[in-house]
């Protein structure tokens, strides 16, 4: 690996790394460093040199999650607006939230067991 000096005002790191690699090792790299989600091959290189490791975490289920927090404010927000308009609160409207906490637990409750 060579290590040159390069001085650009506006740029925070100033040294230049190069490597060598055959066309199909170029191409591994390529793939990896698009699979991370890193951007540029520049941060890929770095990320992996500096910390060893790039860790990629899917958050599909902490979309669904508040998805699900997101509905449940709804309904509290359409029952506190029912509860001051007429004074009275409804079984049905409580047992809406009770199903909507019960779905906020099973997603809580996937994400953790997917964590471990």
């Amino acid at each position: 690996m060579e290590s040159t000096q390069k001085q650009t005002p506006r740029r925070k790191r100033h040294t230049t790394l190069t490597i060598r690699a055959t066309e199909d090792e170029k191409a591994l790299i390529m793939k990896k460093t698009e699979w991370s989600g890193l951007g540029t091959f520049n941060l890929y290189a770095l990320t992996m040199l500096i910390r060893g490791e790039i860790k990629k975490i899917d958050l599909t289920h902490y979309h669904e999650l508040a998805k699900e927090v997101n509905r449940i404010g709804t309904n509290i927000n359409q029952i506190a607006k029912s509860v001051n308009t007429t004074g009275r609160i409804y079984e049905s409207e409580i047992a809406e939230l009770q199903e909507r906490m019960s779905d906020i637990w099973q997603l809580l409750k996937s994400n953790l067991s997917a964590l471990r």
